[in-house]
């Protein structure tokens, strides 16, 4: 990172190169959707490319950069939240009706034969959880970050991120208990 704020423009190629896998993983499993995390993951590194004067080597990059991500995948879930409800047909000024074709945001046929059954069912069950819990659980359990690097990239007190990781992973096993039941 430092080699890229001296203006080493192949720097960021390997930071990019390093992370990116992790990131879109990362926001996949936070947002529930490939499009979207890679949306996600892209609007990340740019803004790690705009603001790189901004790092400060008192955190590990890994964090830093973590916490950019789950802003960006933050304000992802609120934009599609808000969107979500469009009409579908509407009158325009000429009192014609106007309709709209809203996108597939199923997974593709190739992404559902690359996924596991298992995969599936804990994804749907990452979406049903609070935000709050599916945010430490996915950088606890899926991304391999300690403790505290979680507190330092959601902002929280360790004693709530912990908290928050055990009530997320009792919801999940709630959730997916019928799934290993069946194995």
């Amino acid at each position: 990172m430092r080699a890229f704020q001296e203006g080493n423009e192949r720097a960021f190629e390997i930071l990019v190169n390093r992370y990116q896998d992790a990131i879109v993983n990362y926001a996949f499993r936070f947002v529930g959707n490939y499009e979207d995390a890679c949306d996600v993951a892209q609007e990340t590194f740019l803004r790690l490319f705009k603001n790189k004067m901004k790092y400060e080597p008192i955190a590990k990059f890994s964090t830093w950069l973590y916490t950019i991500a789950g802003n960006v995948a933050k304000s992802e879930l609120r934009r599609k939240r808000t969107s979500r409800i469009v009409p579908l047909n509407q009158t325009d000024e000429d009192g014609e009706e106007q309709t709209w074709d809203l996108p597939d945001t199923e997974y593709t046929p190739d992404q559902q034969v690359d996924m596991t059954l298992i995969e599936q069912y804990l994804q749907e069950a990452l979406m049903k959880i609070p935000p709050s819990y599916r945010e430490v659980i996915v950088m606890r359990d899926i991304q391999d970050l300690e403790y505290e690097e979680i507190a330092k990239v959601t902002g929280l007190p360790l004693g709530t991120v912990k908290s928050r990781i055990n009530r997320g992973r009792l919801q999940l096993q709630e959730l997916l208990k019928d799934v290993y039941n069946k194995q």
